[in-house]
């Protein structure tokens, strides 16, 4: 396996090119507005700004006051409280963190439990990490506080969803699925031939080593720490292990909590924000934008405010 981090999985379906559509759209329905030598006005400007704020956030376009405004941005705080934004962000979060759509509602916890901390403007963490359950409601997904819950890691849709089929039931899609939503870890498998020994022998041989046992992310030594396919979440007994570069850990919630308090926690959640407003994974160029957004998000500590850093940048509307 190949790894890296903390880049993203793929956009919302659709999302990019929704949004790319969306956008050209915008700056199309403003070009009259523009002065003869080539250079916008400050009302086509302001019009173009107005409108990618909106699409960005929201997937509308901007309302005729939006468009009027003399700072566009002035908008930002109302859009970010819109259930508008709420719904598209929700969405695009289910997506970037499974590969393909769940079977059912309850197995794409991640969008209800977006949902419901961008609703109550938490902290991020308490996606991961919050004390939630997800239940059905007549014909919707609800969400309860549980002081037993973990995020969604312990909703039981998307446990058994990501328990995986490894032979003894060492629970390696979880520790992966975990660490890359948490963190933005991305790992390739080295090679999928069909006479490869996967097994845990296997696993220990170069090159599948290199993922499964060395390393900080190690997946057979994070995985050690959680329950077995098929067992409850707080069915691990074995006291903590050293992992995570040497961190004592002895469960899901520590994991988790330990994920969290890393740096790499705080950076993916800024490459999220940005590949939401931007339809496109932040490249090289895009470092100083991210590095404040990093701050931003330390110091407030939610998804708005990683948000509102990005788009407050003087490049967002050129």
């Amino acid at each position: 396996m190949s790894a890296s981090l903390p880049r993203l999985g793929r956009l919302g379906q659709g999302l990019g090119f929704v949004t790319a559509l969306s956008l050209a759209s915008a700056f199309a329905a403003t070009r009259h507005a523009e002065a003869d030598e080539g250079k916008p006005t400050t009302i086509a400007f302001n019009e173009r700004c107005a409108n990618r704020l909106a699409i960005a956030l929201t997937g509308k376009a901007a309302s005729a006051d939006q468009m009027a405004s003399a700072d566009p941005k002035a908008a930002l705080d109302q859009l970010l409280a819109s259930d508008d934004f709420r719904e598209r962000f929700a969405r695009f979060i289910n997506t970037a963190f499974n590969n393909v759509p769940g079977a059912t509602s309850l197995e794409d916890a991640p969008y209800h439990i977006a949902e419901r901390v961008l609703t109550d403007g938490s902290p991020w963490s308490e996606m991961f990490l919050g004390k939630f359950r997800l239940s059905p409601v007549a014909s919707h997904v609800a969400v309860f506080d549980d002081a037993t819950g973990l995020g969604y890691f312990r909703a039981d849709d998307w446990y058994k969803r990501y328990e995986g089929n490894e032979e003894n039931g060492i629970k390696l899609a979880t520790a992966y699925r975990i660490m890359n939503n948490v963190i933005g870890l991305r790992l390739t498998a080295s090679t999928n031939s069909p006479s490869t020994d996967q097994t845990a022998t296997g696993r220990q041989a170069a090159p599948c080593n290199s993922c499964h046992f060395n390393g900080w992310f190690a997946l057979d030594k994070v995985a050690a720490i959680l329950p077995k396919r098929g067992q409850a979440y707080d069915a691990y007994k074995g006291g903590p292990q050293e992992i995570l570069g040497g961190k004592m850990v002895g469960n899901d919630e520590e994991l988790v909590t330990a994920l969290v308090e890393s740096e790499n926690y705080s950076v993916n959640a800024c490459r999220l924000a940005f590949e939401f407003l931007y339809a496109r994974e932040d490249n090289r160029c895009d470092g100083p934008v991210l590095d404040r957004c990093v701050d931003e998000f330390k110091a407030k500590k939610t998804m708005q405010s990683a948000l509102a850093s990005i788009v407050r940048e003087a490049g967002f509307c050129e």
